[in-house]
């Protein structure tokens, strides 16, 4: 290939020889880089040329330094490996029986505090509940007094109501009895002539139970002693008295009034 581009050039081509000239060039270029990248080294390459003579070829720029390579990373020591851990001690008998009555002491504690706790609150519950039930039972005895204290005072009302009304009749009986022992004397008196007015002669009388008179008393006189005579002997005259309707009614002592207009 030198030797064709030797004959070209003797022919007068030196257009050709300069451009296979620059394409060498190029060409060493390309190598050196590539030889670089790859191995990162700077190796020195020598080429030789065979050319005609020509004009002084054009000057070949020098290769870059290659770039520092990096320090490899110093590997990282490793940690330290951690203490094995030490084997627990063996517990002996005592140990094993004192740990067990500890924990059935504390069984026993904490079930006692529960027992103690619920006696607590049952004993609030029942306490709450005697309360409510106090309570309630008051009402119900402040209730009843009221209805008592209602019934007692309309059950007095009623027995003076009745009692009164009984007094009345009884009262109106006993008027009743009084006016017939009256008239039955009155119908044995014998007025005087020469009385004169409307005097009233009052007699305390005690009889028995059978109406027979046992005693007369002048207990006020009219003034007319011939009147007052003739009274009290109308009176003994009268004897025995009427009885009443009712033994009830029966008065031993009996006070009577007369008048000779009445």
């Amino acid at each position: 290939m030198r030797a064709q581009r030797m004959a070209g050039t003797s022919a007068g081509k030196w257009p050709a020889a300069i451009l296979a000239v620059i394409v060498n060039i190029a060409f060493i270029a390309f190598l050196v880089f590539s030889v670089t990248w790859q191995n990162r080294r700077l190796e020195s390459v020598s080429v030789e040329l065979y050319a005609p003579p020509s004009p002084a070829p054009a000057q070949v720029e020098p290769a870059p330094k290659p770039l520092p390579q990096p320090e490899p990373p110093k590997p990282q020591p490793e940690p330290p490996k951690p203490a094995p851990k030490p084997e627990p001690p063996v517990p002996t008998r005592a140990e094993i029986e004192l740990k067990a009555k500890q924990e059935q002491a504390e069984r026993e504690r904490q079930d006692k505090e529960r027992k103690e706790a619920e006696k607590r609150e049952a004993d609030k519950r029942e306490a709450e509940r005697k309360k409510q039930e106090d309570k309630r039972l008051a009402e119900v005895r402040e209730r009843q007094a009221r209805e008592e204290a209602a019934l007692k005072a309309q059950a007095e009302r009623e027995r003076v109501a009745l009692a009164q009304a009984a007094s009345a009749a009884q009262a109106k009986a006993i008027d009743d009895y009084i006016r017939r022992i009256q008239a039955k004397i009155k119908g044995n008196v014998v007025v005087p002539p020469d009385l004169t007015g409307n005097p009233e002669a009052i007699f305390d009388v005690v009889q028995l139970p059978t109406g027979e008179i046992i005693d007369v008393k002048l207990s006020k006189s009219s003034g007319v002693r011939a009147y007052d005579e003739a009274v009290q002997r109308a009176i003994i005259k009268a004897s025995p008295l009427p009885r009443p309707d009712s033994a009830d009614l029966f008065r031993r002592n009996l006070t009577l009034k007369f008048r000779p207009l009445d």
